[in-house]
This record gives C-alpha cells, sequence and structure tokens, in this order.
C-alpha cells in the first residue's frame, strides 16, 4: 500500500472527513483491520484565508509547497490538497514535488461522466465558482459548468467560511442551499458538485432533486484507488 500525503487544515472540519474516509475505504477494500497509510500536513488556514483575501495566491502556494515538500520527505507516494479552493495552486504544488499531485477536479469530473451527466452545476467559494482555475479543468474533461447568479454565490460562500469552516451547520441554511440547487437545476444543471469540502457536513444527496457529487469522497476514493494499485 503506498503512502497517501494530505495537506489538511483547510478547515480542519473537513480534513477530519479525509481522514476518516480513507481509513474506511482501505477497511472496505482490503477487510480486518487494515486502516490507510497517510501522513497529514494541517496549515493554519487562518494564514491561508488572508492570503486568499489579499489575492495572494503565490504565497499561499508556497505554503503548500513547503507541506508537499515535507510530506514526501516523511514518506508520501503522492499528494492530495484536501480543499478545492486552494487548487489554484495546484501546479504550484505539484512542481516542488517529484511524487503525483492528485487532483480533485480530475477525480470529480471522472464521477460525473461516470454518471452520464454532461451539464453540472457548481458550489464552492466565491474563488471556485467564478475563477477559472477549477471550471477549466471540468471543461477539459467536456463538461459544462453551470454557476449560481450573484447573490446566490455571496449566500453559498458566506455559509462556507462564517459557518461550515467553524463546525456550525445549521438548518436555514441548508434550506438556503437547497433553493439554490433547485435554481441551478432550474437553469440545466443535470447534477451538482458540491465544490468545496465543507459543503458535505450540510448537503448529502437526499436535500437534492439530481445526483450531488461530493468532492471529500470522491478525492478520498480516487487516493484509496491510487494507494492500492499495483
Amino acid at each position: 500500500m503506498k503512502t497517501i500525503g494530505l495537506i489538511g487544515g483547510m478547515s480542519w472540519e473537513s480534513s477530519a472527513e479525509y481522514y476518516r474516509l480513507l481509513n474506511e475505504l482501505v477497511r472496505e477494500r482490503l477487510g480486518g483491520l487494515h486502516s490507510a497509510r497517510c501522513v497529514l500536513h494541517s496549515v493554519d488556514f487562518a494564514e491561508i484565508e488572508e492570503f486568499q483575501r489579499a489575492g495572494e495566491w503565490e504565497r499561499a502556494g508556497e505554503v503548500l509547497a513547503g507541506a508537499a515538500k515535507g510530506l514526501e520527505a516523511a514518506g508520501a507516494d503522492l499528494v492530495l490538497i484536501c480543499t478545492n479552493t486552494m487548487h489554484k495552486v495546484a501546479d504550484q504544488v505539484a512542481a516542488a514535488v517529484s511524487v503525483p499531485l492528485l487532483h480533485l477536479g480530475d477525480a470529480t469530473a471522472g464521477a460525473v461522466r461516470a454518471r452520464g451527466i454532461r451539464r453540472v452545476g457548481l458550489l464552492g467559494t466565491a474563488f471556485t465558482m467564478e475563477q477559472d482555475f477549477y471550471r477549466d479543468r471540468l471543461r477539459a474533461h467536456g463538461l459544462e459548468v453551470i454557476t449560481p447568479d450573484a447573490d446566490d454565490r455571496a449566500l453559498v460562500h458566506r455559509v462556507i467560511y462564517e459557518e461550515l469552516c467553524l463546525g456550525v451547520v445549521r438548518d436555514e441554511s441548508r434550506a438556503a442551499y437547497q433553493d439554490v440547487i433547485s435554481r441551478l437545476v432550474s437553469a440545466g444543471a443535470e447534477g451538482v458538485i458540491l465544490g468545496c469540502t465543507e459543503i458535505e457536513l450540510l448537503i448529502r444527496q437526499e436535500h437534492s432533486p439530481v445526483p450531488v457529487f461530493p468532492t471529500t469522497r470522491l478525492h478520498a476514493e480516487a487516493a484509496v484507488t491510487a494507494a492500492l494499485a499495483r
């Protein structure tokens, strides 16, 4: 089994989900007392969030690249950035190490295509929904990406940073997200990508009339497949 390197802490709430899922999936596939071989570098999210807000993405990338180097030195055979938004600096991180970086967008797009879906809604931080780094990765897989309108994007972003990243899960926010999903479906979305790892703390399949794609689980599944490949 290969060792999975995790760049986490953004937020630690979703990083804990990564750890749980990786171990559950390894146990499901191998049975018995098997668990995932993991190395975690957890960054201080406050520092990263300041860089995000200031648009200092290269500096944020330097922090994550340093984390990736540390993971490789600690024995990681592949690296995951455990957040959708910070895949904006995925190329910078990948260039810092000699082991593969498993891109979350690729894992997600593969799952969407496997369901026969081509028009997909995207929820995430404002950075993920409004900038091209993530949408272009999905489009490269032949997907048409639909994002919410400006008011809905602001709502989705606010709930992520002011609630979910702090471990706060509110029924009224779930209802608001369900309304956003309904509007995406009305705009033609055949499925919805939960393109922020925190959103899975709030929205599950039963909350949506169309398939949802939980990126934390999809990323973890792809990582376990890679770790167990011979």
